[in-house]
């Protein structure tokens, strides 16, 4: 399975259709569609609680669906593994980042040489993409700032050469000059050509770079629309008020 499509193609590279989920006898995905364009940036916006998460899992293999269908260029991939997933062009970089904090920068990047890529080449496409881990390339990973964890953890990740990105909470832990410098990144990596799925709750900076964002509540996607569409959205329904500069939504933890 590749996640190769045509430019003109119509379908979407990764689509949802009446996905449901449970942990155990409790249902938190209720019937979510949801398409997500070949190279676009779709945001997945909500409070915490809202199923955002449980949705990246269900994407990624890490969660089957009870009911529904997930297509991956047009192709059923219901019980697909996370591995199977990778292999097919699906990445996912996990909420509180996924670098191994023992390791130096190097060797977290030596690590991706399973897909095949020369390390030379992984290497100079990392410290290209990220000046910052040039510097720091025999620094432990654990010894390195929230803000270049992320860019290490997105730096595995490109490594793969992944047609699409799964993107959960990029910013937690991080300070909001931070939290702009990386969805700055983010906005590079999309012109690209990758496709993004991003759960993020600093609304406001995601909605930046997105081309489209659905907003989920109680496990359910109530509106999809273009960022200033959901905006509004946002601002009426969580901020009980007039549209902010800077989106954010705190309530129950995430599911």
């Amino acid at each position: 399975m590749t996640l190769t499509q045509r430019i003109d193609d119509p379908r979407p590279l990764l689509e949802l259709s009446g996905i449901r989920a449970a942990y155990g006898r409790i249902e938190v995905l209720h019937g979510i569609d949801l398409r997500i364009p070949e190279g676009a940036v779709v945001a997945l916006l909500g409070p915490n609680g809202a199923g955002k998460t449980t949705t990246i899992n269900v994407c990624s293999g890490l969660m089957k669906p009870t009911r529904g269908i997930i297509t991956i260029a047009g192709r059923p991939v219901n019980g697909a593994t996370p591995d199977r997933l990778a292999r097919a062009g699906v990445c996912t970089i996990p909420e509180g980042r996924g670098v191994f904090p023992n390791l130096t920068v190097r060797e977290n990047l030596e690590m991706m040489t399973f897909t095949g890529k020369p390390f030379d080449r992984i290497e100079a496409e990392a410290f290209d993409q990220f000046p910052r881990l040039a510097d720091r390339r025999a620094q432990y990973a654990g010894t390195l700032s929230g803000g270049e964890q992320q860019m290490l953890a997105l730096a595995r990740g490109l490594a793969t050469d992944p047609a699409l990105l799964l993107l959960d909470e990029l910013s937690m832990g991080l300070a909001p000059l931070v939290v702009e410098e990386i969805y700055d990144i983010v906005g590079r990596i999309a012109a690209t050509g990758v496709s993004l799925l991003v759960v993020e709750q600093f609304a406001r900076t995601v909605l930046d770079v997105a081309d489209l964002a659905a907003v989920m509540v109680h496990g359910r996607v109530v509106q999809v629309g273009t960022p200033d569409e959901v905006a509004d959205e946002l601002s009426e329904r969580y901020l009980g008020g007039k549209r902010k500069t800077q989106l954010t939504m705190t309530a129950e933890p995430e599911t």
